[in-house]
């Protein structure tokens, strides 16, 4: 059995509800992100991800997240500010979550991708199909750059 995303709601960065269904047709990578984490320089490649492959039917989203060491501090306004100043980064943010513990959407529902089970740490991706399904889970240290991430997302748009 597949774990589809397609009816989850999330919070959007002005507070507003959006549904993970409205991406139908793209593939997306689900990032929980912190902007003062030894993984934040992931960025970068995140946005490059957007960069190379937005124009073909992908979008990365981010999901600030302070479970961790509370590495993400600040309000949606200043994370985004960040972004944008600091690594260029125009990706669709999102209002903060929790992903691990007591969760918040996307990731009540995430955490049940293989290998089921809490995000262990900033910046742990999950690919997404068009259809919005949810095709593999990456850990943190798995860099936006590397081969296995962009044959993944490769593979998922023309599929």
């Amino acid at each position: 059995m597949s774990l589809n995303l397609s009816e989850v709601i999330v919070k959007t960065a002005n507070g507003g509800k959006k549904k993970l269904g409205d991406y139908k047709g793209q593939v997306l990578l689900i990032v929980n992100v912190a902007s003062q984490c030894g993984f934040t320089k992931q960025y970068a490649g995140l946005q490059a991800l957007q960069n190379t492959y937005g124009s073909k039917g992908f979008q990365v989203l981010g999901f600030p997240c302070n479970d961790f060491g509370g590495q993400e501090p600040g309000t949606v306004s200043e994370i985004q500010t960040f972004c944008s100043s600091t690594y260029k980064a125009t990706f669709t943010l999102f209002e903060k979550v929790h992903a691990k513990g007591s969760t918040t959407e996307p990731y009540t529902t995430l955490k049940q991708a293989e290998p089921v089970g809490d995000v262990e740490w900033n910046f742990e991706k999950f690919l997404i199909s068009k259809q919005g399904d949810v095709l593999k889970r990456f850990k943190s240290a798995v860099e936006p750059n590397s081969e296995e991430l962009k044959v993944a997302i490769e593979k998922a748009l023309i599929s």
